[in-house]
Formats: C-alpha cells, sequence, structure tokens
C-alpha cells in the first residue's frame, strides 16, 4: 500500500464520482487533502468523513471551474492557506449527449472552459511549485476514452478530452527527469451522476462495458504514482482504444454512434442541469463525466 503521509492532493471535482473515490483513497493511504466543487455541503461531509476514518487533514473549498475565474480562485485561494500541494489531479469536467446545434452556447463555452482551460491553468500555476517542492510530485489529469475518436454528439466533449489527453502527453515529455509526471487518465463509462445529467441512453455493448468510480479510482492513482502516462481502464476499452487506430476516422465516428445510440430529444431544462451540476462537481471522468464534477464517463 502506497505511503503518502507528508503529502498534499488538490482534487477538482471531488464532490461526487472518480473524485470523490480519489479522495477517499488518496486519504486510505495518509495523504492530506485540499478537496473542490461547486457544493459545499458535500465537500465538508467528505472532509468530516476522511478525517473521522484515517486521521488526515482535509480543507474543503468550494470553487467553480466552469467560470474563467475558476482557476485564479482557487489558486490564489491554496497559495492563501499556504498548503504545499505535490500531488495535482485535475478532475473535474462534464459534456452532453446532444447534436452541436442543438445545445446553448453557454453549455459549450462552460464545456471548454471547464474541460480545457481550467485544467490547463490549473497545471500552468502549479507547475512551479511542484518543481520546487525538492521531492517527487505528480499530476494526473482526466480525460477520457472519447480522446481516441471523434465522437459525434459528444463533439466539443470529445475534442476537449483528446486536447487534454495530447496535452498531458506532450507535458509529461517535457518534465521527463524533473520529479514531476504527468499521467492521463481515460476511462470508459463510468457509474457516476454524469449518467443522470448527460442526457445519454447507454447501449448494451456500453453498459457491459461500465465500472464502478472505486475502481476507478484506484487504477488511476497507482498508474499515477507509478509515472505511467496514459491508462485507460477496463479490458474492453484497451481493446477499444487499440482497434481504434487501424480503423478510418469515419467508422470510427460512426462505431461511436452505433455503441453510444442516439442522443434523446433536445431538453433546454436537462442542459441547464448539466452545467449547473459540472461546475459543482465530473466527470465525467469517468469517470469520466459532469461540469465541474467528478467524471462519471459516458462512454
Amino acid at each position: 500500500m502506497p505511503d503518502l503521509r507528508h503529502h498534499r492532493a488538490l482534487v477538482t471535482g471531488a464532490s461526487s464520482g472518480i473524485g470523490r473515490e480519489m479522495a477517499r483513497q488518496l486519504a486510505a493511504w495518509g495523504c492530506d487533502l485540499t478537496i473542490t466543487a461547486r457544493r459545499r455541503e458535500r465537500l465538508d461531509e467528505l472532509a468530516a468523513e476522511l478525517t473521522a476514518a484515517h486521521g488526515v487533514e482535509v480543507r474543503a473549498t468550494a470553487c467553480d471551474l466552469a467560470s474563467p475565474d475558476g482557476p485564479r480562485a482557487l489558486y490564489d485561494d491554496v497559495m492563501a492557506a499556504g498548503e504545499d500541494v505535490d500531488v495535482l489531479i485535475n478532475n473535474a469536467g462534464f459534456g452532453h449527449y446532444q447534436a452541436f446545434e442543438h445545445e446553448p452556447w453557454e453549455q459549450l463555452a462552460a464545456t471548454l472552459q471547464l474541460n480545457v482551460t481550467s485544467l490547463v491553468e490549473l497545471t500552468h500555476r502549479f507547475l512551479p511549485h511542484l518543481r520546487a517542492g525538492g521531492r517527487r510530485a505528480y499530476v494526473l489529469n482526466v480525460a477520457s476514452i472519447a480522446a481516441f475518436q471523434p465522437v459525434p454528439y459528444f463533439a466539443c466533449y470529445a475534442a476537449a478530452k483528446s486536447y487534454v489527453r495530447d496535452f498531458s502527453e506532450a507535458l509529461a515529455h517535457e518534465l521527463a527527469g524533473t520529479g514531476v509526471s504527468v499521467t492521463c487518465l481515460c476511462p470508459g463509462g463510468t457509474y457516476t451522476e454524469f449518467m443522470d445529467h448527460s442526457g445519454q441512453t447507454l447501449g448494451r455493448v456500453a453498459k457491459a462495458s461500465m465500472r464502478d468510480a472505486q475502481s476507478v479510482a484506484r487504477q488511476a492513482l497507482l498508474a499515477t504514482l507509478r509515472g505511467r502516462r496514459t491508462v485507460v481502464t477496463g479490458w474492453m476499452n484497451v481493446l477499444s482504444c487499440f482497434l481504434t487506430r487501424f480503423v478510418p476516422r469515419r467508422a470510427a465516428a460512426w462505431s461511436s454512434v452505433a455503441v453510444l445510440g442516439k442522443p434523446a430529444p433536445a431538453r433546454p431544462e436537462l442542459a441547464r442541469a448539466a452545467i449547473d451540476v459540472a461546475a459543482s462537481d465530473p466527470g465525467p471522468d469517468g469517470r469520466e463525466p459532469g461540469p465541474g464534477s467528478d467524471h462519471a464517463e459516458t462512454e
């Protein structure tokens, strides 16, 4: 069992799903935590639970990373608290399974802000501190198996996750030998709240590859501590991502729809709920993915 005493992890999207399970696993390994999401009540409950169960220091701070001001506000909050973060987990994210033209621009903008811009900004702001700590440090970015192919009706979400994967792998190369490792988690379907808000109805194949958030979180964290650059969870997902490289891109897009099915009719109120959940938690990201939330991955 890893010994993470005297380490501190910052976990975004920690109020549910994969992010919450990562916080629980890290606490069990003795790691102090700063946990963030929009839903303060849930964060406070989780902080109390982990402190009582494992005796670690857990500080909860509410932050909306779907807002352009969110990353700077979170960074300033951590600096003001004098916390020495050496494990950065960019887990918050979300997506909505719907035709691009039917999605409100506000939701698309929030998707890109949360899944891409906030993740990159937090990494950029914290990286000098990770390098200056004088010991091994870790960055874990949550993408998705959607990063491996175009996914119709998840056009922005899948493209954002592709960005996260490429960014993470490139940064891992840049930081080789510095003592800071970068890992990209690419979960497939994961049982989290994202499924309630994404507007997705899973087909038989997609349901067969679903995993629980606890096992995804543990696998991701162990891979991070070992310095792996990319980790795909679940053997069916590993096989799918491997085979995708041999399939024409147009066929890969078609297969995504064949597995995930067509989206439900557009419902503005569902889109609004997705934005609200996201910024609070996902997700999807695996788990995998809800706005600002912990990933409840939707592939």
